[in-house]
């Protein structure tokens, strides 16, 4: 359901608060000023908003204390989403669906997380609890599978066993975002590198190299959900909500499972683009959740743009990057921008359905598709986000 007429949902704000290395300011904080900052973008008063739904980071400190922080009164809609990092694409779904049904007009979606201190590596924010697991959990853990940096390498390396993908196919995916990060204003690492610098950068949790993987950053992301009348009059240009779907495989790493070959992108892909009443063909950009390189590849070949197993070739083939034939993750993604769970494809599908991504705008951005990836492969939304209604 997308909604009739005017009730079309779009996305008519965005805000982003000051992100990466930034310290002495709570979760709680960057949520209100992400989710000011968007309905300023918008041409809105805070009054106006009548829905709110909030997802948090491994801080959990963001929640329904949000509409107090904000000083919301008579919200129509409030709830706290929670499904990893698919939750900024499920929450626009939520809201969507709540403003195409006449549940709210006006709804703000924001993630926000602090989990970066000073003199502390950033890994630790995700260390995981392996002192506290029990039952088998605990035996995985005594092995040393305790952080989503091992998890995710079994993933890898199980497709890279039924598959022969390698280290260097992941790192042309490292180099070709960083040299969209380079464009990008925003990201935090912007300085060029080669395959060479990859597969010299240090084993984090083999197969994956440190260029694998994705910051740690501290900050906030909200953006507006509302009605295509509503949007008409408003400061930005709507970016309308064509599509969406989710998947929860539930694989458990059992055996016998799909586990590290397939992920939820294979069902909740093609039922976005279904819903949206278009195919892959049509879609102009693509901004895929990237907590590692691996997460990308099998993405690309869930959601079909290669054959299942023919990922790495894929990507090591020149078409990523700058002038390459698929404009994926144009803002650098997790990997060189920043790292704020789904919010990161999310935001850089609006800036670039709108047509504001300056040095790293892509000519053609009538139809975007996002990705959101949660836990281990256990959670997947997609979204198709229009310049036009039409599209």
């Amino acid at each position: 359901m997308t909604g009739r007429g005017g009730r079309r949902p779009v996305i008519a704000g965005l805000g982003l608060t000051e992100l990466g290395k930034v310290y002495n300011t709570t979760a709680r904080q960057f949520a209100g000023q992400a989710v000011r900052r968007a309905v300023a973008d918008a041409g809105l008063q805070l009054s106006d908003v009548d829905g709110l739904l909030t997802n948090a980071g491994v801080s959990g400190a963001v929640g329904l204390g949000v509409q107090g922080d904000l000083g919301l009164r008579d919200l129509r809609l409030l709830s706290e989403i929670q499904a990893y990092g698919s939750s900024a694409g499920a929450m626009v779904q939520y809201a969507s669906m709540a403003v195409a049904a006449g549940m709210a007009d006006v709804v703000a979606c924001v993630f926000a997380d602090a989990p970066l201190r000073e003199k502390v590596p950033g890994g630790s924010a995700y260390s995981g609890s392996a002192s506290r697991a029990s039952g088998w959990r605990a035996l995985a853990a005594a092995s040393g599978i305790a952080s989503p940096n091992t998890l995710y390498a079994l993933a890898a390396r199980r497709h890279m066993i039924a598959y022969g993908t390698t280290s260097e196919q992941f790192g042309a995916i490292a180099v070709a975002q960083r040299a969209w990060a380079a464009r990008n204003p925003l990201a935090a690492l912007r300085t060029p590198i080669t395959l060479a610098d990859h597969q010299a950068s240090r084993l984090i949790a083999e197969p994956f190299h440190l260029l694998d993987c994705c910051l740690v950053s501290n900050g906030g992301i909200a953006v507006i959900v509302t009605t295509a009348d509503r949007a008409a009059d408003l400061r930005q240009p709507p970016v309308h909500v064509l599509g969406w779907g989710q998947a929860h495989p539930g694989y458990a790493m059992a055996r016998g499972s799909e586990f590290g070959l397939v992920s939820g992108g294979a069902v909740a892909g093609p039922a976005a683009l279904k819903m949206a009443g278009v195919t892959l063909a049509d879609i102009d950009v693509v901004e895929l959740y990237d907590c590692y390189t691996y997460t990308v590849l099998i993405s690309l070949e869930d959601y079909g743009f290669c054959a299942k197993g023919e990922g790495g070739a894929f990507v090591a083939s020149g078409v990523l990057g700058p002038g390459g034939s698929l404009a994926l993750n144009t803002g650098g993604g997790q990997l060189s921008s920043y790292y704020m769970w789904g919010m990161t494809p999310l935001s850089e599908a609006v800036i670039q359905a709108r047509g504001q991504g300056g040095e790293r705008q892509v000519a053609a951005h009538d139809l975007v598709l996002v990705s959101g990836n949660g836990g281990v492969l256990d959670h997947h939304s997609t979204l198709v986000l229009g310049a036009d209604p039409a599209s």
